[in-house]
């Protein structure tokens, strides 16, 4: 039991702690900073000039880790394939922004087309070359799980970028997204045991990553994760979900993510249609709740309790 897990945790927590002082100083001198909106958040604009695409961090712990743990769990190839592809693709999206200063990164249709590439790739490797099934586990009602038959492929896609985008939009507070996804990592840990899924390792590597990236990330924090980080654990939390057959359950402990998302598309749409006004302060929400007078860590710290306590209720819900 502590072999599967405490050890990958551990070896993952030290690389990604080892990684911080080499890594940080080296973003900074290749000015791989952050810019703020000038429009957003006030007390944001002292955070321009902090160091992004720190994800690197926490992606190159997780990866080298999973390296040990392939052999005897393969099921977490998968999972390191998702993972890693959408965090290249978020690097990408980052050096374009960051590094050559296109403001919008890879092209919308770009970084669509390659995050179907690497879904796909992920999608042709579950049902390939390992026995698990697309049929989802039901929350709530125990022993039985929704067969969709050819619908099932198209909603993987949906469920896996929809939840990319999702860990992407939480990722604006120091701290935000990678203490949220530690929450939901640990889950994965008890759930994958509890079922013998078989990736604990990854999920255990993933916690002890992002606990190493957190002694920087904290606020105030002297990196962020960019896209490299938000978009990796995306595929982590897609991934790991459809390997224990719990997409459904991504609604549950993936509250945060769904409201960050939910935010954003009402404020839009809301936009739009009365030409101009909002319903909230700033989206995603986190931003509405600092413009409301929270204190960063405070938001960070509530996201947290609400991710801890919906995944409680998955976990009974199983």
């Amino acid at each position: 039991m502590d072999f599967k897990i405490v050890i990958p945790a551990l070896i993952a927590f030290v690389i990604s702690t080892a990684l911080g002082p080499f890594v940080i100083p080296f973003l900074r001198k290749l000015k791989f900073s952050q810019t703020e909106r000038v429009d957003g958040v006030e007390s944001h604009l002292k955070k321009t000039g902090t160091p992004t695409m720190g994800g690197v961090i926490f992606l190159i712990a997780i990866v080298v880790t999973s390296l040990f743990y392939m052999k005897d769990y393969p099921k977490i190839i998968p999972v390191v394939i998702l993972t890693f592809g959408f965090g290249v693709i978020g690097f990408l999206d980052d050096y374009l922004k960051v590094v050559l200063r296109r403001s919008d990164g890879l092209l919308a249709w770009q970084k669509f087309s390659l995050q179907l590439i690497i879904t796909a790739i992920y999608t042709f490797y579950l049902m390939k070359f390992t026995d698990v099934s697309l049929t989802m586990r039901i929350p709530f009602w125990s022993g039985h799980e929704l067969n969709l038959g050819w619908l099932a492929v198209p909603l993987l896609f949906f469920a896996v970028l929809g939840t990319v985008n999702g860990v992407n939009l939480t990722d604006g507070l120091d701290g935000l997204a990678a203490t949220v996804t530690l929450v939901v990592a640990v889950f994965f840990v008890v759930v994958s045991i509890s079922l013998g899924a078989g990736v604990e390792p990854l999920a255990a590597a993933v916690a002890g990553g992002l606990m190493g990236f957190l002694l920087y990330n904290v606020h105030p924090a002297q990196v962020f994760m960019g896209d490299t980080g938000s978009l990796a654990l995306g595929g982590f939390v897609a991934g790991m979900a459809y390997m224990m057959q719990m997409p459904l359950f991504i609604l549950i402990i993936g509250v945060i993510y769904l409201v960050e998302t939910l935010s954003v598309m009402i404020q839009v749409s809301y936009f739009k249609i009365t030409h101009g006004k909002r319903i909230f302060k700033m989206a995603p929400i986190h931003h509405h709740f600092e413009k409301s007078g929270w204190k960063e860590t405070k938001i960070v710290g509530v996201f947290s309790i609400i991710t801890t306590v919906a995944c409680l209720i998955a976990l009974l819900a199983l």
